[in-house]
């Protein structure tokens, strides 16, 4: 059950948005965490991987200007990882670990749309990310159970 909800938390993360009439830009469904840490993994386009980092870049931007009470706590605890060899096919793996703030938003459109709310600019950073990503690889959350530092 922990791994079905996983997999319908990580496609919750790159759902397509919704295109609307007067072409506004629709982020998906809100995708929050739990436990002490969660770790999620995306396959991106090897081709592409400089857009995705734009993207996450962008994120930064995002959260760093939010007036949102968590966003501060977002940026202090997640980073992404970039594998350093490729997979099979090509694609590279990058590995976000969060430290979950309960009830904050981690879908990376969203996060992106509550900042930039120019249609154009969504649609073009939706476009960015959107062709970079190659398919979701998995999500972990969940709490420590054993933290050997201590």
């Amino acid at each position: 059950m922990r791994r079905l909800s996983g997999v319908v938390l990580a496609g919750a993360l790159v759902l397509l948005p919704a295109f609307s009439q007067n072409l506004g830009v629709h982020a998906q469904q809100k995708l929050t965490m739990d436990g002490d840490l969660a770790l999620l993994s995306v396959a991106i386009r090897p081709d592409k991987t400089g857009d995705y980092e734009k993207i996450l870049l962008k994120v930064k931007e995002a959260l760093t200007k939010s007036t949102a009470p968590e966003a501060k706590q977002q940026l202090a605890g997640w980073k992404v990882v970039k594998g350093l060899k490729p997979m099979p096919d090509g694609n590279v793996v990058y590995t976000h670990v969060i430290t979950p703030v309960p009830g904050a938003d981690y879908n990376i459109l969203q996060v992106l749309y509550a900042t930039f709310t120019d249609p154009a600019e969504q649609k073009e950073l939706y476009e960015l990310y959107r062709g970079a990503f190659a398919s979701n690889l998995g999500l972990s959350a969940g709490t420590v159970a054993v933290d050997l530092a201590k």
